[in-house]
């Protein structure tokens, strides 16, 4: 059997936690900053679980992460 080759650009933005869920960053942080509030720019800092609708896809596509 062929191995399964892994999405780089999936493995590139996701990384796993200890408990195997997948990490994320949070999206719309990199332009158009003036008119968002500083606490919103402040959330968007943090990283976010991977929602669990999308968490079986991404473990098809991220096999060894």
């Amino acid at each position: 059997m062929p191995k399964v080759k892994t999405c780089r650009a999936a493995a590139k933005r996701f990384k796993k936690t200890g408990t195997g869920k997948l990490k994320r960053n949070k999206a719309y942080k990199s332009h158009i900053l003036t008119k968002k509030s500083p606490k919103r720019k402040r959330n968007l800092r943090k990283s976010a679980v991977t929602d669990s609708t999308n968490a079986k896809v991404m473990k098809k596509i991220l096999p060894y992460l």
